[in-house]
């Protein structure tokens, strides 16, 4: 995410005095919330659906991963990083290539 995105993120949440209210369990609520409502966007049809609609609920789980990300302190490369490594262990590209089978069924 662009460093004037981020910034304009925390704006929004300090303009409102809603940092008090972002709990790290309050977040990570509002993160399975919005993303069960990018889910409705699918909910009777694969392919027709309002790309409109799917990318302003995808912000709102954005927005809301940006939050829990500052409010932890964590680091967006940092986590994704270390998470793709024990992705690319659990699912080595020999055995996993054009499979959905979980890791511990490879």
């Amino acid at each position: 995410m662009k460093d004037e995105t981020i910034r304009r993120i925390r704006q929004f949440t300090e303009d409102r005095d809603w940092d008090q209210f972002h709990t790290p369990a309050n977040l990570a609520k509002s993160i399975s919330i919005e993303a069960n409502e990018l889910l409705e966007c699918f909910q009777w049809s694969d392919t027709d659906y309002d790309l409109k609609h799917v990318g302003e609920e995808l912000a709102d789980v954005l927005v809301y991963c940006r939050n829990l990300l500052d409010k932890l302190d964590l680091d967006e490369d940092e986590i994704v990083n270390r998470k793709m490594d024990q992705n690319e262990a659990k699912y080595p590209v020999e055995k996993s290539k054009g499979s959905a089978a979980k890791y511990d069924r490879l």
